[in-house]
């Protein structure tokens, strides 16, 4: 199989690098060290392989505007400023799932919750979002 450019391979490698330090405390000395960490390299690659893709299907309409689009730059300054004003609670969980790109199970891992928790706090963060958008009269 091949698994693409080479720069993509040397993300997976630090992706996985980073699964492992951060899933470090879930190995059990009493358990084979092999299986725990090819399970976490298999599961780190289909997530690497599956963001490839979505960037891939979404094409460069989806891109970062360029530094000259003044609107799209205005866009993003609205979006760092509305997710600064939200609660400490909600930015995280926000941030973790549709910045860095971590699943639910992974960002609940990451913060000490349930995933169940952790769904609650994106659902009452994207309600603040909307509140606080609507309350300025920026577009949703």
């Amino acid at each position: 199989m091949r698994f693409g450019p080479i720069v993509g391979l040397e993300d997976c490698v630090q992706e996985c690098l980073l699964a492992v330090h951060h899933a470090r405390h879930t190995y059990d000395p009493a358990r084979p060290f092999r299986p725990w960490l090819f399970t976490l390299v298999r599961h780190r690659t289909i997530d690497v392989l599956r963001r490839a893709q979505r960037a891939r299907d979404q094409g460069p309409a989806h891109a970062a505007p360029a530094m000259g689009d003044i609107d799209a730059l205005a866009r993003r300054l609205d979006g760092v400023r509305v997710l600064e004003r939200l609660a400490p609670d909600h930015r995280e969980a926000i941030a973790l799932t549709q910045y860095a790109g971590c699943t639910t199970a992974e960002a609940a891992a990451w913060l000490g919750i349930s995933e169940t928790a952790l769904k609650a706090r994106l659902r009452r963060g994207l309600i603040a979002i909307r509140k606080l958008l609507d309350a300025e009269g920026l577009p949703t």
